[in-house]
């Protein structure tokens, strides 16, 4: 019996750990970096550990490409038109509820810090 209720509590700490990391929906970041202040608003898709949707800011919108969610560990591209030329953005991330803690690596030019938080 105490083995059942040991699998048992298992199982449910598993279920809510797959349910905490639903992030489907709208997500906004509001962050500092050497251009400026830039303002996301991420359309995040989820089909299993795919991750897909849309990226964007002041400076234009893109897809979501390379996404995946494994537990509370996110990780996308954003490729980024800017100024005539494409900048690779590579997002890695840690959800937890309704905030995503990132780090994104600018092509070569800069690594960032930022939060996303649930659109409500």
């Amino acid at each position: 019996m105490a083995r059942f209720a040991l699998l048992f509590g298992c199982l449910l700490a598993f279920a809510g750990m797959l349910c905490a990391a639903d992030i489907s929906g709208k997500w906004t970041a509001s962050f500092e970096t050497q251009i400026g202040v830039q303002n996301y608003t991420y359309d995040f898709k989820v089909d299993g550990e795919k991750l897909t949707g849309t990226a964007k800011s002041q400076f234009g919108e893109g897809p979501i490409i390379e996404g995946s969610v494994k537990g509370d560990e996110i990780t996308f591209v954003e490729n980024l038109d800017f100024d005539g030329q494409q900048v690779r953005i590579t997002y890695t991330g840690k959800i937890a509820g309704d905030e995503i803690k990132f780090t994104r690596k600018v092509g070569d030019f800069a690594t960032e810090e930022l939060v996303a938080k649930r659109a409500k």
